[in-house]
């Protein structure tokens, strides 16, 4: 299916002021056809930086004091693996590939091992697998109201599930958590989300199960085989789309949309399979 994407962000410079940006789609191979325009008004100097993999593509500007703004427009084929959840299973962690590790360990949004003993007395029951950390996400959905406002950017998975409530990070660090908290990998995916209303940056998270990544969205507010994924990493701190550095004043928040290309206004109906957009991965 194809998507076209975007954003746009809108400052005001106070002093000289160094961003860095994550809001590009992600260069993986079930990102096909990626066509893409970015700008900078001013068009200052850019440096790119893709990390390994292609989690994440880096952009670092330094705007001078006046008007800012970075615009970023894509159409791309996504391209999804699907999969019957009840024949996915967990990987031990002695067979777990060690560069999945870093999502196995407790990360600052993150404390797994303050939640250890509340993850083990809910979840352990349940069968192993996309079963369970589909369990999770329902359990999460159930017990935590979805509202704007309710948490910050210094906002932990714990501090979430004392005051049940949050928006779409809290809900995915949450998830994170218990599988963490369970041996099971869990990262945090920034992407554009087809379905979203409004639309926005949104948070899900993927498990490492049975040899790959699968996405889950504990808030059911977006399609999993909708998703175009923009960035990876152990919590909210590694994908920010904006992390500037000096004085300035956002103009508003960003805006952000997702439609498909052949015009088609709303989205397939939910699926129940498991997806993936990653390659087979053993480490």
């Amino acid at each position: 299916m194809k998507f076209n994407v975007g954003c746009q962000l809108d400052y005001t410079i106070e002093s000289d002021t160094v961003f860095i940006f994550n809001f590009e789609v992600a260069r993986i191979p079930n990102h096909s056809d990626l066509v893409e325009r970015l700008t900078l008004s001013p068009d200052v100097a850019r440096v790119t930086h893709e990390s390994p993999e292609n989690l994440n593509r880096y952009l670092r500007a330094v705007a001078t004091p006046g008007e800012f703004s970075a615009s970023y427009e894509a159409t791309v084929d996504l391209n999804v693996y699907r999969a019957d959840p009840t024949t996915i299973n967990e990987t031990p962690i002695r067979d777990l590939p060690l560069d999945v590790l870093p999502y196995l360990l407790p990360s600052r949004f993150v404390p797994s091992d303050r939640l250890a003993d509340f993850a083990l007395r809910e979840f352990s029951a349940f069968p192993p697998g996309h079963m369970r950390v589909s369990n999770i996400c329902s359990w999460i959905y159930r017990n935590i109201d979805y509202v704007r406002g309710s948490s910050d950017s210094e906002t932990t998975a714990t501090e979430i599930l004392i005051q049940r409530a949050g928006v779409c990070r809290d809900f995915a660090h949450l998830g994170i958590a218990f599988c963490r908290a369970l041996g099971i990998p869990a990262r945090l995916t920034s992407c554009y989300a087809f379905g979203l209303s409004p639309a926005d940056f949104h948070a899900v998270f993927e498990a490492y199960l049975d040899g790959r990544w699968w996405y889950f969205d504990a808030t059911r507010q977006a399609a999993l085989d909708g998703l175009v994924r923009i960035g990876v990493g152990r919590d909210a701190a590694e994908i920010a789309f904006s992390t500037p550095f000096g004085a300035m004043t956002p103009k508003g928040p960003p805006r952000i949309w997702i439609d498909r290309a052949d015009g088609q206004p709303e989205p397939s109906p939910r699926t129940t399979d498991a997806i993936s957009t990653d390659e087979p991965h053993s480490g």
